[in-house]
């Protein structure tokens, strides 16, 4: 064992940026699908230890921003699937796109790490992995991941708390950038006790080998408890939970991204719709459909040459879907036109239809895919031959940001489209807080990897706001989230499907949905404070 150790210390010695990557990479793991957390937690102290030790802080950032490249190349490497959908745009360039997002993602670890290591230098000079050490580590994360929600419009997708397959409800208190300082703790406290025992200058012997083996599982079944005790006694009611009176039915026709918009397939893509929507009683419901699940255009007053088939008849193939009471929420695409009649802009938006056929309240999609959606710079871009993900040539136009939409005797909906759902802190409009949030989207673009991970982020946010949050996707995952983040039934990839259900009960306001990210940036201000104290008394 001891051979073992010292190649190990050898090896991280002489390549400290390259084991960092590979560790990076294994941190990935404990994110969906594989869900392999206690590898996360591993490969998070055993960059800590290896930031602990870098002589230099240039050296510092290295370690932090190769463990980064690592992180990210793995955990987002469904992005390289979107650009199999793409012919205007070689396959391959998806890998390239993966790597350099990860590149710049990267710097947000470089940075933690360097932060950590600079409160290291504040006290006598240390080369183990100390309390303060640990502490200053949590914060900066956070801080960092907090940052990275919303520098350059931001990209949030996996935080470090959705690693934890069964999120805890302290989520509620210090939303998911403060989870994530609870995991960089979990993470950081088996090493930081078995070096504290090892290096405890009041010791006059070094430990016999059973103490230290006694002390390592006392540490390990500590920060079992530890975990256990967030998961269990902030998670709210362990009842089954309530529902209200809002009947749904959510549709997953299964139509693939290969598919969608393809003019020939059309027909054949409506009547998956179709089928999957008919009634089955007399009981008003909310219909609910994915994101951009029809081509037609459902409003009146554009050029004739934009329309396939008449407002009026694209409506009524929808109504003569739904009973008399009926109401439905479907994503679909507006239109936006200079003077002169010209299209020049879409919107990404949800639009609702009621059983008469008139059009009710609609939300536009406001937090928009960079290269996705729209091609930044597109003059210079475009004139290399790059293109927006999305098939079109035009780019869409951003709505106002959250909005609740009053359904009448559906109650009240907040939207967020697709990936606007990641964004901690940004998805309901605090003033006139909804029921429940829809969450349309299509995943389809999305590989193995990231519906998993959306759906994983869609139960942060339901816990976080105390909100229950209902998916529809056209290929998986579809599900019905209850306001503790736990999942009451849900569709899987690649299976058409319905769910009939009611919406669960939202909880009271939680402390977040009423603070917000305060709560998460305070709590990592507050370790940094006690990081600093501790590093100046040489802890």
């Amino acid at each position: 064992m001891t051979a073992i150790s010292s190649r190990i210390a050898a090896f991280a010695d002489r390549w400290p940026k390259l084991l960092a990557l590979l560790l990076g990479a294994v941190s990935a793991t404990g994110f969906a699908p594989l869900n392999l957390w206690p590898l996360t937690l591993l490969a998070f102290a055993g960059w800590m230890l290896l930031v602990a030790r870098s002589p230099r802080k240039r050296s510092a950032f290295g370690v932090g921003w190769a463990f980064g490249v690592g992180h990210f190349t793995i955990g987002l490497n469904w992005i390289a699937t979107a650009f199999t959908y793409q012919a205007a745009m070689p396959a391959w360039l998806g890998w390239v796109a993966v790597v350099l997002l990860a590149l710049y993602l990267a710097v947000y670890p470089a940075l933690a790490a360097l932060g950590a290591w600079l409160v290291r230098r504040l006290g006598p000079p240390r080369t183990e992995l100390t309390l303060s050490f640990v502490l200053a580590f949590a914060a900066l994360w956070t801080l960092t991941e907090w940052l990275r929600s919303w520098v350059f419009t931001g990209f949030a997708w996996n935080p470090l708390v959705a690693t934890i397959g069964d999120f805890f409800g302290l989520l509620r208190l210090i939303g998911t950038y403060g989870g994530s300082a609870t995991v960089i703790l979990a993470a950081g406290y088996v090493p930081w006790v078995m070096q504290s025992r090892v290096n405890d200058p009041g010791l006059s012997t070094a430990p016999s080998p059973r103490s230290q083996l006694l002390h390592q599982l006392g540490a390990g079944a500590a920060i079992a408890g530890f975990l256990g005790l967030l998961y269990l006694l902030p998670n709210g009611s362990t009842s089954t939970p309530t529902a209200s009176n809002i009947a749904i039915t959510v549709v997953q026709p299964n139509v693939g991204q290969q598919d969608k918009w393809e003019g020939d397939k059309a027909e054949a893509n409506f009547a998956k719709l179709a089928r999957l929507t008919t009634p089955k009683n007399d009981t008003p419901r909310l219909i609910l459909w994915p994101e951009a699940a029809i081509p037609d255009y459902l409003e009146t007053g554009y050029p004739a040459v934009y329309y396939d088939r008449s407002p009026a008849e694209a409506r009524g193939r929808l109504t003569s879907l739904m009973n008399p009471g009926d109401l439905m929420l479907l994503g679909a695409l507006k239109l936006e036109f200079a003077s002169d009649g010209e299209a020049i802009g879409a919107r990404n938006a949800v639009m609702t239809v009621h059983a008469d056929g008139t059009l009710g309240p609609r939300y536009d999609k406001a937090h928009l895919v960079p290269y996705g959606e729209y091609l930044p710079m597109r003059p210079i871009l475009s004139a290399i031959g790059l293109s927006r993900l999305a098939p079109g040539d035009l780019d869409f136009w951003p709505g106002p940001g959250p909005h609740t939409l009053d359904l009448g005797a559906f109650g009240k909906a907040g939207l967020q489209i697709c990936y606007e759902i990641i964004f901690s802190g940004q998805v309901v409009d605090r003033t006139h807080r909804p029921d429940f949030i829809f969450n349309p989207s299509n995943d389809a673009w999305f590989g193995g990897w990231g519906p998993p991970q959306h759906l994983a982020q869609a139960r942060l946010r339901a816990i976080e706001e105390g909100l229950p949050v209902i998916r529809a996707t056209p290929t998986g995952i579809s599900a019905v989230i209850d306001a503790n983040g736990r999942i009451l039934d849900s569709l899987p990839m690649h299976q058409a499907g319905r769910i009939d259900a009611f919406v669960p009960k939202a909880h009271a306001p939680t402390p977040f949905a009423r603070y917000g990210n305060l709560l998460p940036v305070g709590f990592a201000l507050l370790l940094l404070a006690a990081a600093i104290a501790f590093r100046r008394r040489g802890r």
